[in-house]
């Protein structure tokens, strides 16, 4: 017997509309044409344009009227002008727009006096250097000695001819600043405001001592110019306790010389201790 269910659904499939193919768009080659031509045009147009300007430059730069005739160095106070200018490798004749001012910088901060500069074209000849120097107000002795700035920045160590007439901060060396950079700053710190409290002193002065001791754990020692009696301050409270030291010292400083040491580490007191 026949399988009807079968052949109904032979039939429908062989009724059922064939889906039609779809149409593949031909390709415009003009329209590709067209927008590599206008890419590679742009490209011929801008390699005109940088070649024009590269020539413009060249021209411009070579002019007279465009070359160095000034170099003008202005806020210095230490150094000598003809030192600075000799850093910058520059000199009258040069063109003006071919200057490396960046390079220039940098080698005029060769020079270790110099914190900042600031160098400027000033058109049609003259070139400016706005100096920012170092301005020590101690010296450090961290293994070598070094200048110290009112920041507690170290600057420049001492070479010979340099000026040792400031206060000498020890205790703290070169491993310390390497270990513990901003601790040792802030120590550094705290030792130059000390520096600005005696500097404010009517007796016990900034003349007075020699040196500024840092201790970790015990603080900070002054040394008396006269004799390096050691007189001991701790970690805080400089101002009383250097009030309390002023009250007796005239009466004090004749003793020095057999004195071991003034302790002002108390709150109310002072202990003297002699030899």
């Amino acid at each position: 017997m026949r399988d009807l269910s079968c052949s109904k659904q032979k039939l429908k499939n062989r009724n059922r509309p064939k889906k039609q193919k779809k149409t593949r768009k031909p390709i415009n080659y003009r329209s590709i044409l067209r927008r590599s031509a206008r890419i590679v045009g742009g490209f011929i147009l801008l390699s005109i344009v940088m070649v024009v300007c590269y020539e413009a430059y060249a021209i411009l730069s070579g002019m007279t009227f465009f070359q160095l005739e000034r170099i003008e160095v202005v806020n210095i106070h230490r150094l000598k002008r003809n030192d600075v200018v000799a850093l910058t490798g520059v000199k009258p004749g040069d063109p003006m727009l071919r200057l490396d001012l960046r390079r220039i910088a940098e080698q005029v901060k060769k020079n270790p006096w110099i914190e900042k500069v600031q160098v400027r074209r000033n058109f049609p000849h003259t070139l400016t250097l706005e100096i920012t120097e170092w301005r020590p107000v101690a010296v450090a002795n961290m293994g070598y000695i070094y200048y110290l700035d009112k920041k507690g920045e170290l600057f420049k160590p001492l070479t010979e001819g340099d000026d040792l007439d400031f206060p000498v901060v020890t205790g703290l060396g070169e491993e310390d600043l390497a270990k513990d950079p901003a601790g040792s700053k802030a120590m550094l710190k705290t030792a130059l405001a000390l520096t600005d409290i005696l500097r404010g002193g009517a007796v016990f002065k900034l003349e007075d001592i020699s040196e500024i001791h840092i201790d970790k754990g015990y603080g900070y020692t002054l040394f008396t110019a006269e004799g390096g009696i050691p007189v001991k301050l701790g970690n805080d409270g400089f101002v009383e306790k250097l009030a309390r030291l002023s009250r007796i010292y005239k009466d004090l400083s004749v003793q020095l010389p057999i004195l071991e040491y003034i302790d002002l580490n108390y709150n109310d007191k002072i202990v003297v201790k002699k030899v």
